[in-house]
């Protein structure tokens, strides 16, 4: 018998960290400048690595990162300083002056993998969310109901990436500019917030 109850739980709790109206900005930032069928592309890959990663850790959790000898203290840390270097990326223009120095460089940087992917889908708190998710309903049947909650959660973030394209047109060129400037800054205080939930759990911050 389907948990009615966990259902609503797993797609709230998912819903919630994930956060897909907050995505809408970020992905325009990250794909400015790239045409609509680009930007698909992009949206498809993020959506399709990160329900694959967040799968993976719903199956398996806790005893992966254990085999590896990874806590997920330490996975929050990194995933703190990986976005924090987005972050500078993002502020000081370096993508754009990297390309301008490189003609072999693409274009445009590919950022469907990071830091869509990882972590700003698949990053620690949705991955330890969907562990803590599998744990309460163990077994196979518990498992497709958190993978299910989070397909629909990620259908939600892949249709507001592709109406990114509107959101683009809206801004112009400046506003994008403005709005890439302050996502960076936002960016670099969660990442900041990841390394010091990192960092609590080792006992070196209050």
């Amino acid at each position: 018998m389907i948990d009615t109850a966990f259902l609503i739980t797993a797609f709230t709790t998912l819903f919630v960290v994930l956060d897909p109206p907050a995505q809408a900005p970020i992905f325009v930032a990250l794909t400015q400048g790239m045409d609509a069928h680009t930007r698909r592309s992009i949206a498809i890959r993020a959506c399709l690595t990160a329900g694959c990663i967040l799968t993976l850790f719903a199956a398996f959790g806790e005893a992966l990162l254990g085999f590896i000898g990874i806590s997920m203290a330490a996975f929050r840390v990194a995933g703190g300083v990986l976005l924090f270097l987005t972050a500078l990326d993002m502020l000081f223009e370096r993508r754009t002056k990297r390309r301008a120095n490189s003609a072999e460089e693409e274009e445009h940087p590919d950022p469907s993998i990071f830091p869509l992917a990882i972590p700003l889908i698949a990053g620690p708190g949705s991955i330890a969310t969907m562990i803590l998710l599998a744990g309460q309903q163990p077994g196979l049947q518990g498992l497709g109901l958190v993978v299910g909650m989070m397909l629909v959660v990620l259908a939600m973030v892949y249709v507001v990436y592709l109406s990114s394209g509107g959101i683009a047109r809206l801004l112009g060129k400046t506003g994008l500019n403005v709005l890439t400037r302050l996502l960076g800054m936002l960016l670099a205080a969660l990442s900041v917030q990841f390394i010091l939930d990192g960092l609590k759990a080792f006992g070196f911050a209050a």
